[in-house]
């Protein structure tokens, strides 16, 4: 959930040394390579396919993306660029493309829509004995007392379609992070690696199969898309977001990517199962889709997560999130194993492509080679390097639908754009160190 970058750097701008993708003291293997200009009117190979809608792109980003399908594709469409698919994928060498999904791919936020459906049709189960601590380890004493206090206990489901009280405790935690009445809810993470409230979605669906989790997310997907665009819907005492909407551009970009031969995916801070459901949508299969994965027990979901890198399974510390995007990629998509599967990679092994919108996107879209796609929602960190674009790879372009007016004030880049591991706010910097000046918000 991107902006669109504004139009091209100048060519002498784009002949520069790209700036290096990792924080300051990472290896100088991880520094981008240098950016090339691309012509407008380059010749194009037979057969290599263009983006067919024009509506809605800013700019010469339509443009832009052409000619990078174009440098990517031979003359029977086929991908001719470096990355290996490895385990979800095809292990066949191809350019990759990786895309974010909620409000990057479609409008609005599929986890949201299955949660909201999940706390309508009464499909949470409640926490063994009554422990609210046993669905995530970051969960505030006083959250876990609040829930106690609103929700039954010694029942095979919670009844949240009639009992307000306990819908509307659930909806405040995961929604804002903070119990109805205030409190912090979640603590003790890495704000680099774990949102626990997007975690905890995944991990209420303890108790159910991952099939019987994918007809939740098909039956919340078949409301959402019939809604009328703007619908809201009523869960406990709130009326929520009630619709979403595939972006028709972003299914157009999908599809000429892969008739390209680019090995393109969905990774997403949704759980996988719900992903999967949605995925299908664009033409992608379930098989190059990425959320956050739940460990199994006797067939059916637990509330502990995969792990990634150095985390190992269970312990819960790392989802598909900023930096874990990132180590997510590199191991199921591109067959990095262990501790260097959270280090950036050489160039010839990144994604060549890659679309996001929030600060949750950053990391995987830093580390793309060729084009990194931006939809402006307004994220600060996401925007001071959009908006900077260091290397001239950056494209910002305004959401697709109902898109976000100017923002009235500069990204504070300079003083609090970036959120550290600790939550603390701080500069966003360069890789070299030095402090990326507030930038103005110019796509809109």
């Amino acid at each position: 959930m991107n902006h669109r970058l504004r139009t091209s750097a100048a060519a002498a701008a784009l002949a520069l040394a790209a700036t290096g993708l990792a924080s300051a003291g990472q290896a100088q293997a991880e520094i981008q390579p240098q950016a090339q200009a691309q012509p407008q009117d380059q010749a194009r190979p037979a057969g290599c396919p263009t983006l067919k809608t024009s509506a809605g792109w800013y700019g010469d980003n339509k443009a832009r993306i052409d000619a990078l399908i174009a440098d990517h594709c031979d003359d029977r469409g086929n991908g001719k660029g470096a990355g290996k698919g490895t385990g979800k994928g095809t292990g066949k060498k191809k350019p990759v493309a990786v895309f974010d999904w909620d409000n990057t791919v479609i409008k609005n936020d599929v986890g949201d829509a299955t949660f909201y459906w999940l706390l309508r049709n009464d499909r949470i189960h409640p926490p063994r004995g009554g422990d609210w601590t046993t669905t995530s380890r970051y969960l505030t004493p006083e959250a876990a007392t609040a829930l106690g206090d609103a929700c039954p206990t010694g029942v095979r489901t919670l009844p949240t379609s009639t009992d307000t009280r306990c819908a509307d405790e659930l909806l405040s935690v995961y929604g804002t992070g903070a119990t109805t009445g205030g409190q912090t809810a979640f603590a003790g993470h890495d704000h680099r690696r774990m949102e626990p409230q997007y975690a905890w979605l995944a991990q209420l669906l303890r108790g159910w199969t991952t099939r019987q989790v994918e007809s939740f997310a098909a039956a919340a997907r078949a409301e959402n898309l019939a809604a009328p665009q703007g619908a809201t819907q009523q869960v406990g005492s709130a009326r929520v977001t009630g619709w979403v909407r595939y972006y028709e551009q972003q299914r157009d970009l999908i599809g000429a990517l892969r008739r390209a031969g680019f090995d393109v995916w969905i990774v997403s801070a949704s759980p996988e199962p719900v992903v999967d459901v949605w995925a299908k949508g664009v033409g992608v299969d379930p098989s190059h889709a990425l959320g956050i994965r739940n460990t199994t027990e006797h067939g059916r979901l637990t509330a502990h997560l995969k792990g990634c890198g150095t985390v190992r399974d269970g312990e819960d510390r790392m989802i598909t999130y900023i930096d874990g995007k990132r180590c997510w990629i590199n191991q199921e998509i591109l067959g990095v194993r262990g501790p260097a599967a959270e280090r950036v990679q050489p160039a010839s092994r990144r994604q060549v492509f890659a679309a996001g919108d929030s600060d949750t996107d950053i990391s995987f879209l830093r580390d793309a080679t060729g084009l990194r796609l931006v939809l402006n929602r307004n994220k600060n960190e996401l925007m001071c390097r959009a908006y900077e674009n260091g290397d001239g790879r950056w494209l910002v372009n305004p959401m697709f639908i109902e898109p976000k007016g100017r923002k009235a004030t500069p990204y504070p880049c300079a003083t609090t754009g970036y959120t550290a591991g600790d939550g603390t706010a701080e500069p966003v910097r360069r890789p070299d160190g030095t402090v990326i000046p507030d930038q103005r918000d110019t796509v809109f």
